[in-house]
């Protein structure tokens, strides 16, 4: 059951992330992403509130289901996202994404044998230096945007951490766990 919910969420952020980067934020760029602030000065994408939690998503989907369906919820996303966005952005985020999962997953697989909270945070601070970059690069020739996009993410990778650190904790103290 959390393997499946994983998945769908996982799928769906990435459309949803590339709907918000064309129609949501305080301001939309000429020819680029409409942004949003996200701290000390920062501005990033508006998709950076979803991508955030895919990459946490992810790595629940690998942990429960497997690496095919971590891989396989990626290409449905992308292909989703050609719904949602222009193409140049939707293959710019499925390529993002790409390689982003195959850098996170050589850094979740080893560390969530031992403790999934820290393979949770390295992999997706790695996930998230490649994805920001790439993804920056493919879709709009610039990486000016970078330290935002990282910060951004941060963030959401640290809220989706919390409640996914709360939620084991509430399982484990369950009667029966």
């Amino acid at each position: 059951m959390i393997g499946i919910a994983s998945l769908v969420g996982f799928i769906a952020t990435i459309p949803l992330a590339n709907w918000l980067i064309g129609n949501v934020g305080s301001t939309c760029l000429p020819g680029g992403p409409c942004i949003i602030p996200v701290g000390f000065g920062l501005m990033a994408p508006s998709g950076v509130l979803m991508v955030g939690l895919a990459l946490v998503l992810r790595d629940l989907v690998q942990r429960w289901l497997g690496l095919g369906w971590s891989l396989a919820g990626v290409a449905a996303g992308a292909a989703l996202s050609w719904f949602v966005a222009p193409p140049a952005l939707a293959l710019a985020s499925g390529a993002a994404f790409l390689f982003s999962e195959l850098a996170d997953t050589a850094v979740y697989t080893p560390l969530a044998r031992r403790r999934l909270i820290t393979a949770v945070i390295a992999s997706s601070l790695v996930g998230t230096a490649i994805d920001s970059t790439l993804f920056l690069w493919l879709a709009f020739g610039s990486v000016t945007l970078l330290p935002g996009m990282v910060l951004g993410k941060v963030w959401m990778v640290a809220a989706a951490t919390l409640v996914l650190w709360l939620t084991r904790r509430r399982l484990q103290a369950a009667p029966g766990a």
